[in-house]
């Protein structure tokens, strides 16, 4: 397939080199206590590129700083407004100082010292138009499906999940793959028991073990904490087992040769297909909640994803701030109850009106769209969906990224 669509398709271009798909501000609470305030100056721009991100903690650990680092200077992000309390731990003046580096407006601004709430609402509102006017002089470059790096989720699962959206996306990834694009799945929860298939796509002997750990990681992580990724409302979409959901969830892959393996917001260093590890290393501790689509969609977003894919049979709204969220659904009777909330109805594989490689090829006229003004659901129903908390990794090693 030729992604080369007749629409002209342009990104915005960053000092980096990297190029971004949309063109916001993200307004950012460093602590809960600024959470209001950062909301209140977010409210003045409802119609604008303006999104809301954050971190609850008043203490972040290195997950939760290496991920707001990485967001905070992702491609889709034009300016960047922190509002801090003034006396919690986040390190504001070091990650102003990597948002300045980059080479996009910040401003930084204390509650305490700006003299309480509603002069900080006053100065922020006077850094976001001012920042508006900025992104108006972003360069804007042509964009090609090699630029493209797309994640991947899925959320509330049902048994169409498996043979309809899940593998129409395999063919997508397999699309991107093929013309030079990068893409990212993880779910390694919903993957337990699959290590041997996944190993034998790895692009090295070192990798594909690799590959087998973390999975053996995550199978070990869920036994003990005692969870894992089935839920009820699976078994009420007609679910039987978590071995037909993982086989489901794995069918999102595709075919393509696995390049590597990163961590939340590392970025891959070449193109191809990556698998995220989003469980947490060391000894599994209390705090991790079963996986959720929003702090992973995050994830995915913090490794460079200009737009997710979420694969849903059940119906979900999530959306995000940063990243534009796809949704493709599974089953026609969900599409048909929830139309405003989705995209792509892969439900049409069921009753033989489309093929896999033909609901592959509309996701990825759909992605493509979006660098040439187009618009998913949860954009214009305005969601912006975000979760950032707790978590322990180590550093991949070089057989991860071989």
């Amino acid at each position: 397939m030729n992604l080369l669509i007749q629409t002209e398709m342009l990104g915005y271009l960053r000092q980096d080199g990297r190029k971004g798909i949309r063109n916001v501000v993200l307004v950012v609470y460093l602590v809960e206590c600024a959470h209001h305030v950062s909301r209140e100056i977010r409210s003045h721009f409802r119609d604008q590129p303006v999104t809301l991100i954050g971190f609850p903690g008043c203490y972040p650990n290195a997950y939760a700083d290496k991920m707001m680092n990485a967001l905070c200077t992702h491609p889709n992000v034009g300016a960047v407004l922190l509002i801090s309390l003034g006396c919690e731990s986040f390190n504001r003046n070091r990650l102003k100082k990597t948002i300045e580096e980059s080479g996009r407006p910040v401003e930084l601004i204390g509650i305490q010292t700006a003299g309480g709430t509603k002069k900080a609402i006053t100065d922020g509102i006077r850094f976001i138009s001012s920042a508006l006017e900025d992104l108006e002089g972003v360069p804007r470059v042509s964009f090609y499906a090699e630029d493209m790096v797309v994640g991947v989720v899925c959320g509330g699962s049902d048994a169409t999940s498996g043979i309809t959206a899940n593998p129409a996306v395999g063919r997508a990834f397999d699309l991107i793959v093929e013309n030079g694009g990068t893409a990212i799945f993880e779910n390694t929860g919903e993957m337990i028991g699959l290590d041997e298939m996944v190993a034998e796509r790895a692009a090295t002997p070192a990798l594909a073990h690799e590959l087998r750990a973390t999975l053996y990681k995550a199978a070990n992580y869920y036994s003990i904490m005692g969870h894992g990724s089935f839920a009820p409302g699976n078994a009420e979409g007609g679910l039987t087992t978590q071995e037909e959901k993982s086989m489901g969830a794995y069918c999102k892959t595709g075919k393509s040769p696995i390049s590597g393996m990163i961590k939340p917001a590392d970025i891959p260093g070449r193109k191809g297909l990556f698998l995220m590890d989003i469980v947490p290393d060391g000894e599994p501790r209390f705090g991790f909640p079963n996986p959720n689509d929003s702090s992973e969609i995050a994830e995915l977003i913090a490794s460079g994803a200009l737009c997710v894919l979420f694969t849903t049979g059940r119906g979900s709204v999530v959306g995000s701030a940063i990243s534009p969220v796809i949704k493709v659904c599974a089953n026609p009777d969900t599409f048909k109850r929830m139309e405003e909330n989705m995209d792509i109805n892969a439900g049409r594989i069921l009753y033989d009106e489309a093929t896999l490689d033909e609901v592959g090829e509309e996701i990825v006229a759909k992605i493509l769209s979006l660098a040439s003004s187009g618009q998913t659901s949860s954009e214009r129903l305005g969601h912006e969906e975000f979760v950032l908390g707790y978590k322990t990794f180590e550093p991949i090693g070089p057989a991860c990224m071989p």
